[in-house]
C-alpha cells in the first residue's frame, strides 16, 4: 500500500493558485506605483466651466501648461467680446482677470512673449493658459507638440474698482529686468 503524500492533489491547487494570484498581486502593486505615464496615453481631464471664476489680483506669477487655443475658436467672440486672432497676442485663463497684460515664458526654450488675457479657460485640469497660434509658436510651442511648462508672470493686473496694479513682471522692468519681446497685436 501506498503512503499518502504530504499535498494531494487539491493541495497542490490550491498552493498554484496562490502563487498565481501573488505574483499578480505584485505585478499590479508594482505597476501602480510607476507614476511615469506619458501625457499623450492619458486623455486630458476636461473641466467644467465656472460662471463667476474666483480671480487673483496679485499680480504674483504662476508655473503650468500652456496650451494652444484650438484652430475652432479663430474668429469667435472672447469673454471680452473681442474676436479670437490666431496672429494676435490673446490668451485665456481661468483665474486672471480679463484685461490682464503678462509675460508667458516657455521653460523648455526661454523664450518669451506678452499676452493679453481676452478670455476664459482653458478647461482642461492642469493646464493654466491658452496661447494663440502665434504667441505659441514664437516662445516654441509646435503644434505637434501643443503643450509646455510655462511660466506666466503679470505686468499689469486690472482691478474690480477699475484701477490697475502692477504684477510682478513690471517690479522686474522697474529693476531694470527684461520684460519680453513685444505684443504680438
Amino acid at each position: 500500500m501506498r503512503e499518502p503524500s504530504r499535498f494531494d492533489r487539491q493541495s497542490a491547487l490550491s498552493l498554484a493558485w496562490c502563487v498565481v494570484a501573488t505574483m499578480g498581486a505584485l505585478h499590479f502593486e508594482a505597476r501602480s506605483q510607476d507614476t511615469r505615464v506619458p501625457e499623450k496615453a492619458t486623455p486630458p481631464t476636461r473641466e467644467t466651466p465656472q460662471q463667476k471664476p474666483e480671480l487673483d489680483r496679485s499680480g504674483r506669477k504662476r508655473i503650468g501648461v500652456a496650451s494652444i487655443y484650438a484652430d475652432e475658436f479663430a474668429g469667435r467672440s472672447m469673454a471680452d467680446g473681442a474676436l479670437m486672432n490666431p496672429q494676435g497676442g490673446n490668451a485665456a485663463s481661468k483665474t486672471l482677470p480679463l484685461g490682464t497684460t503678462a509675460k508667458v515664458t516657455n521653460l523648455q526654450t526661454g523664450a518669451s512673449a506678452v499676452i493679453t488675457i481676452e478670455d476664459r479657460g482653458p478647461y482642461v485640469k492642469g493646464r493654466i493658459v491658452d496661447l494663440s497660434a502665434s504667441t505659441a509658436h514664437k516662445i516654441g510651442i509646435s503644434k505637434d507638440e501643443g503643450l509646455a511648462k510655462v511660466e506666466v508672470v503679470p505686468i499689469t493686473v486690472p482691478l474690480s474698482g477699475g484701477g490697475v496694479k502692477s504684477g510682478e513682471a513690471a517690479r522686474d522692468a522697474k529693476q531694470g529686468k527684461v520684460v519680453a519681446d513685444s505684443p504680438g497685436k
